[in-house]
């Protein structure tokens, strides 16, 4: 079903109807020589200029991908917000596969459209797209970081990321046992790429117990070969039915609590990079209402968008880290506000992002 502008009509309701819309600017990015079909979401400019990556992606329709760029968007306004940051939510979308379609030439076309915003959006790397990716964008657009320090960029952000969500799993902690430690506790980790690594490292030197696993088998063998005490799981599906698992970390794609996982999760606590955890609204009760506490995950995995932020005003990774550090007292200040407001951390978390937001407009 369509509209009169042959646009999908969900799509447009979404943009401009439903409580998940109310985006400033939405560009249909296209050029055929190359093959690049973007889309370029400005969900808020309230706090300043939108800040968010670019994912490059086989998305099965446009729909799905016009959809995708609205929703990550809205996330990266209220993950930008609870990061203290004065920028507001945009995201971008590439359409295609990048191990087939990615060149010099697509990236080249796509920094012009990024460039042709003047500033309203300022682009980074995602899903299927890398520092060397962002220095080649950034040959034709200055809005744009995540590039590589021999470009002036501050590099590979899954260090600040993974560290983020470490100090968010110990204001889990602290918030539910009254010690930040995790020695002795049992974490799954589901996706060790970049940040899963990571963290990995972060949780082993604190003396946790660590579960591990991954659709990547190279990916679990490096992790085993460094770590020979970090045992595997087959699935993601094994990893979260771990008996006496303490805290569950998904660090891959969004979607990993929902109506299937969450009764079988047998954690006390969720907390992981990955983004868009929440398979839709009402899981957050459904945790809640197990007694499963959740980090939302926008809050702990912005150390990412901290350090590429930081990129725009000259990088300095001691800066850095210490704004990274803050996401411990945030996640506690969000725990704070749910059991004051008597809802769930995600609802309290989006509360504390909206105000600060609409003070900024009536600024």
């Amino acid at each position: 079903m369509t509209d009169v502008s042959g646009a999908p009509a969900d799509v447009l309701h979404t943009l401009f109807r439903s409580d998940q819309g109310g985006h400033e600017q939405v560009v249909l990015c296209q050029d055929r020589s190359s093959g690049l079909k973007a889309v370029i979401a400005i969900h808020s400019t309230a706090l300043g200029p939108a800040l968010g990556g670019t994912r490059f992606y086989p998305y099965a329709s446009e729909a799905e991908a016009v959809t995708d760029a609205l929703n990550l968007a809205r996330g990266m306004s209220y993950k930008n917000a609870m990061a203290g940051l004065d920028h507001g939510g945009g995201k971008a979308v590439i359409i295609g596969d990048p191990e087939t379609l990615k060149s010099e030439e697509l990236l080249l076309a796509y920094g012009r459209f990024v460039a042709s915003l003047g500033g309203r959006y300022v682009t980074a790397c995602d899903v299927g797209t890398y520092v060397v990716d962002m220095d080649v964008v950034a040959r034709e657009c200055r809005w744009t970081t995540g590039r590589s320090p021999e470009n002036g960029g501050a590099g590979d952000s899954s260090v600040l990321t993974a560290y983020g969500v470490f100090q968010g799993m110990r204001a889990s902690a602290q918030h539910l046992w009254g010690d930040p430690s995790l020695r002795d506790r049992t974490v799954g980790v589901a996706g060790v790429g970049k940040v899963g690594n990571h963290l990995v490292g972060h949780l082993l030197d604190e003396g946790a117990r660590v579960v591990i696993t991954d659709v990547r088998d190279e990916s679990v063998r490096r992790i085993v070969e460094q770590h020979p005490s970090v045992a595997v799981a087959a699935d993601t599906e094994a990893l979260i039915r771990v008996d006496g698992l303490d805290i569950y970390a998904p660090c891959a794609l969004g979607g990993a609590l929902g109506d299937q996982s969450v009764p079988v999760l047998t954690a006390k606590i969720v907390c992981g990079a990955a983004n868009n955890q929440l398979a839709h609204p009402g899981v957050e009760k459904d945790l809640a209402d197990r007694g499963i506490l959740y980090a939302p995950d926008y809050v702990v995995n912005a150390g990412g968008v901290i350090q590429v932020a930081d990129e725009l005003h000259g990088f300095d990774f001691d800066r850095c880290k210490a704004k990274a550090a803050k996401i411990f007292d945030t996640t506690l200040a969000i725990f704070a506000r749910a059991k004051e407001d008597g809802i769930p951390p995600a609802a309290a978390a989006d509360r504390i992002a909206e105000q600060r937001m609409a003070e900024a407009r009536r600024g």
